[in-house]
């Protein structure tokens, strides 16, 4: 008999909690969000007004691109991924690319000390004997591998690579760090992160001679268990992506 009353209760009980329950079942998910570790100031401007407009959660962890792609080729965690070429075609290859938008281009920039007193004004000057350079490892890096490309074109990468020393480093934040802090001369590394320091540091206009265009990209997975939401989000980063990512400065 107290069994019976009990299932009775908790029957009850399940039928109150679901009759109180949100209509859109998607609305009681969070989207988890992974997001290349050179776009966290547009990408968290993107959410908090997805958030505030629709009030949907979402959830934002940062990292590398390269350290995101084994989650997604094995589907275990993330429902949009924000990165650029050429890790579109990666996650089409690994099955998981689902709808996306492009919101803006990522591109190498000279970026120099405030001031710029060593007045470097080209690629050329990171050659010049006894200037402190930073550089992003290409083993990690699509903006290393683009440098070196260009550095090997012009016939001074080992020029540059002397005033390198031990100074390849993973993550663009580095090297914006050691450029505040007086550790190198001058940097080469994404537009989009420079301008976020551009309080701190200059960036020095130079001819794009780089061999290819870096296309940033908004991407809904396949696997998400959000779809409706995923969609959403990606609607709403089309009205508003690109005009955001260009405030950051990732324009060609």
């Amino acid at each position: 008999m107290r069994q019976s009353v009990f299932l009775c209760l908790l029957v009850t009980l399940t039928v109150v909690l679901l009759g109180c329950a949100r209509p859109d079942a998607e609305a009681e998910g969070e989207l988890v969000l992974l997001c290349g570790s050179s776009f966290l100031p547009p990408c968290e401007e993107l959410c908090s007004q997805f958030t505030g407009e629709t009030g949907a959660s979402v959830s934002t962890t940062a990292a590398g691109s390269e350290d995101f792609l084994p989650l997604v080729k094995s589907g275990q965690q993330g429902d949009i991924l924000i990165t650029h070429d050429p890790y579109l075609d990666y996650v089409r290859d690994a099955g998981a690319l689902g709808d996306y938008a492009e919101v803006g281009f990522v591109a190498p920039v000279l970026a120099v000390q405030k001031g710029n007193p060593k007045q470097l004004k080209t690629i050329e000057d990171l050659a010049k004997p006894g200037i402190r350079v930073a550089l992003s490892d290409p083993q990690y890096s699509t903006c290393g591998e683009m440098v070196f490309r260009l550095l090997e074109k012009k016939g001074i990468k080992e020029a540059v690579m002397r005033n390198v020393g031990n100074r390849l480093t993973k993550g663009h934040g580095n090297l914006a760090t050691m450029l505040v802090t007086d550790a190198v001369d001058a940097v080469v590394m994404w537009n989009g992160v420079a301008s976020t320091r551009k309080d701190k540091l200059e960036i020095v206009r130079t001819p794009y001679e780089y061999d290819s265009e870096v296309r940033v990209y908004v991407i809904g997975l396949k696997y998400s268990r959000h779809p409706a939401l995923v969609a959403k989000l990606l609607d709403f980063t089309r009205a508003r992506g690109a005009k955001l990512f260009e405030s950051h400065g990732y324009t060609k």
